[in-house]
């Protein structure tokens, strides 16, 4: 999105509403925060003032008056002294609190809005992931949400006590002497002008830099997981030089930054010499034409004065800052905004809960798009009675995936009807249609953790000795005691320390720890040497028994046992048989078969 579409919405007053409402629930810590606010602004410029007084009616007249006065003018200047350093406790205990409980405020809405966004992400249908970035939604799920604490802590609530402040101490001056009060103001044309030029400089650094780190999310995070590819193609270098080109777009962002903040800061200092500066030459030009007790009177006005102005000084240096964090607060919000207002998730209407899935398949004239009307399925319907089993063959990009990712809802489909126990998959709960479908698939995702984590998910209410009994029955328990810590063994990210048949085969594990009525194998054997494909065979045999299966096969040799074989070519069946009846048809199947078969026996004769 352009810089410019970006800034007419920086205070678009309908996403800062929409941020304070997950405020709402701490709105009394927000009345508090406004509350000291004013009250700061009140108590701030009471000192200057209070050090006017003292110097003029009491020190004054005490350096000229007699002992007696001298004592009484000491008495007074002690008293004063005494409610000041009182003052200023009371000040810096406010601020303090102040502080605190904007930050509490800030960080609180953090964390709740993370949760927000972080159970809406969970809620995605699946295509979100395949056209997002994965770097892209942690930026958003992490740094932008993170900035939003900047709204509170250093931004509104901020603005608004600084705001009140900077009023407080100018309607002071103007009552003490507004004449004055116009001199010391003379050089503030050149400070408003030097902030908005901050302000805007500074603005278009942090969109950059907002962009920038999102880039280089979205790079590490895709090129530490295909890391790989990037060594296995000897591309290093390339990705090195990428690396490098976004790295120096976000310095050159963060630098130009500095470098507004590099010369506001000195002109800020140079206004406030300048205002100091005319302050103590108007008031000496004035005491010069003035009667020597009412010149007297002069000096506590200028202390009060250069007081003054450095309590006017000390937030306009930061107001501006504030300002351009509210904006980038305002900027991370919307973009965060625009995740939990993306609509496309899984619709989660559905109230049917069965005990138990019998798991009966019926899929009626389906067709499905990843992309717009671009169908990869096309007209599909077949049945699968309970404990049956389909096999489900074709060439690579038929759409065999397609179907099993439809089944437990991890798609939505365009037409058509997708049954289970003669019941609308839309009608059931999500958690309870997925938790009777088992699904094992080709690329098995294992989290950084334990043997035992990866296989239960975490769930508590699963005993080790479940597991262990179930690992027993896939033949990977003697494996798994080996292993250092043997069910307490950290597999690490991905499940990297870990074979891949071994991976395959704890995923077994899973699948039969969960008992699901319908069992998906999506070519489970495809990636594995000869003796792993065999404990997986076995392990396959054991999983089937009694379930309602759909496998997907590139080795045909694998699904001979099926009770029927679906033949998928570009989206739509060709064929459905056993395989003795394919075989008869001497159509698709049979090609399939052939060609396999043929470049087996070439593979065997190189050999």
């Amino acid at each position: 999105m352009p810089d410019e579409v970006k800034k007419r919405k920086i205070f678009d007053f309908g996403t800062l509403r929409r941020v304070f409402q997950y405020a709402a629930p701490y709105k009394k810590r927000i009345y508090i925060s406004i509350t000291l606010g004013i009250l700061l602004a009140i108590i701030s410029p009471l000192r200057p003032w209070l050090i006017q007084i003292t110097v003029n009616n009491y020190v004054q007249k005490g350096v000229a008056g007699q002992d007696a006065i001298k004592n009484t003018m000491i008495n007074m200047v002690v008293y004063i002294t005494i409610l000041q350093i009182a003052l200023l406790l009371i000040e810096t205990a406010f601020r303090f609190y102040f502080s605190f409980i904007t930050a509490w405020l800030g960080q609180t809405v953090v964390k709740d809005l993370r949760v927000s966004v972080y159970k809406h992400v969970l809620g995605y249908n699946l295509r979100q992931f395949d056209k997002t970035p994965i770097g892209t939604l942690t930026t958003r799920t992490i740094n932008d949400i993170e900035a939003i604490n900047d709204i509170f802590s250093d931004g509104l609530i901020p603005i608004i006590a600084d705001l009140l402040s900077i009023v407080s101490v100018l309607i002071t001056m103007f009552v003490v002497d507004w004449r004055l009060t116009l001199v010391c103001l003379a050089p503030f044309p050149f400070l408003i002008v030097a902030t908005y030029f901050f302000k805007e400089s500074v603005n278009k650094s942090f969109i950059r830099v907002r962009n920038a780190v999102a880039a280089l999310n979205a790079f590490v995070q895709e090129h530490i997981t295909g890391m790989q590819i990037v060594q296995g193609f000897a591309v290093e270098d390339k990705e090195f030089d990428k690396f490098k080109k976004i790295n120096r777009e976000h310095r050159n962002a963060n630098i130009n930054a500095i470098f507004a903040y590099s010369v506001f800061f000195p002109v800020v200092e140079i206004v406030l010499a300048f205002s100091t500066g005319l302050l103590v030459w108007w008031a000496a030009g004035r005491a010069l034409h003035l009667p020597p007790n009412q010149a007297a009177m002069i000096a506590g006005k200028i202390m009060s004065f250069f007081l003054f102005l450095n309590l006017l000084f000390r937030p306009l240096r930061v107001i501006a800052d504030k300002f351009n964090v509210l904006q980038m607060g305002m900027v991370a919000s919307e973009r965060v905004f625009r995740v939990l207002d993306n609509d496309d998730t899984i619709r989660t209407e559905g109230t049917y809960a069965p005990d138990n899935m019998k798991g009966k398949i019926e899929f009626s004239h389906v067709y499905f798009a990843y992309v717009d009307e671009r169908y990869v399925l096309k007209n599909i319907s077949f049945t699968v009675e309970p404990g049956k089993t389909l096999a489900i063959v074709g060439h690579t990009g038929s759409g065999k995936t397609s179907i099993i990712s439809l089944l437990n809802r991890l798609y939505q489909i365009q037409q058509g009807e997708i049954r289970i126990d003669e019941r609308k998959i839309e009608d059931y709960k999500l958690a309870a249609l997925r938790a009777g479908i088992g699904v094992v698939l080709q690329d098995v995702f294992l989290f950084s953790g334990s043997i035992l984590d990866n296989i239960t998910l975490r769930n508590k209410q699963i005993p080790e000795e479940k597991v262990k009994e179930a690992a027993k029955l896939i033949g990977m328990h003697d494996f798994i005691m080996q292993l250092p810590g043997n069910y307490h063994y950290n597999v690490m990210e991905r499940g990297s320390s870990l074979s891949l048949g071994q991976r395959q085969l704890l995923s077994f594990i899973r699948a039969l720890l969960y008992d699901p009525a319908i069992l998906i194998l999506d070519e489970a054997t495809s990636s594995v040497d000869t003796e792993s494909e065999i404990l997986i065979q076995q392990a396959i045999d054991k999983l089937i028994a009694g379930r309602t299966s759909i496998v997907i096969a590139h080795r045909l040799s694998t699904i001979r046992k099926a009770d029927s074989i679906m033949v998928l070519d570009k989206g739509e069946i060709k064929e459905m048989g056993s395989h003795e009846e394919l075989m008869e048809k001497k159509g698709f199947y049979f090609k399939l078969h052939q060609m396999q078969f043929e470049s087996r026996t070439a593979r065997i004769f190189v050999d």
